[in-house]
């Protein structure tokens, strides 16, 4: 049997499902490096709830993105769309679905979006010690910008962008 897929823009009322998808993903990068809630409170893993979900879609005017195996949410990410750039937030996959070509094409799909909106610009962090995720991101035409240290962070946090 083929799957379907679908990448679109969620409503309100799938964001329950959104936060899951995020925190579950970015949980498996704090196990990973070792960020609990209590040395990390602010990692995405564990700050994430509906309500962040709702500030960004409407303050922020984030679009929030889906991505859809057989009517289930397997992906997610959002942009912060400033001008003529933007910001890469929350790309996210579920673990039993990476591999798959899944973040690649909702990071496509991001791309689209963004220089769709008049966005000539496209920038994200990372967690600098991921060295994998950003090679990941290298592949896609990303440069690295620079690195941060913040007191309430446990690591470093490394800047990349890339010319749409």
């Amino acid at each position: 049997m083929v799957s379907k897929d679908i990448i679109r823009e969620l409503n309100e009322n799938e964001f329950k499902e959104a936060v899951d998808v995020i925190r579950r993903s970015f949980l498996t990068v704090a196990e990973e490096f070792g960020f609990t809630e209590e040395n990390a409170p602010r990692f995405t893993a564990f700050a994430t709830d509906e309500g962040r979900l709702v500030y960004w879609k409407n303050e922020q005017h984030r679009p929030m993105i889906g991505f859809f195996r057989d009517c289930k949410m397997v992906g997610f990410y959002c942009l912060y769309i400033n001008g003529d750039e933007c910001e890469l937030g929350s790309l996210s996959v579920l673990p039993e679905y990476r591999h798959g070509k899944i973040g690649g094409r909702l990071l496509e799909d991001a791309c689209e979006r963004a220089k769709s909106s008049g966005c000539d610009v496209m920038k994200l962090s990372i967690v600098e010690e991921n060295k994998v995720l950003r090679a990941w991101y290298e592949k896609y035409g990303f440069i690295h910008e620079g690195t941060e240290k913040f007191d309430f962070f446990p690591f470093t946090c490394g800047y990349m962008k890339k010319i749409l």
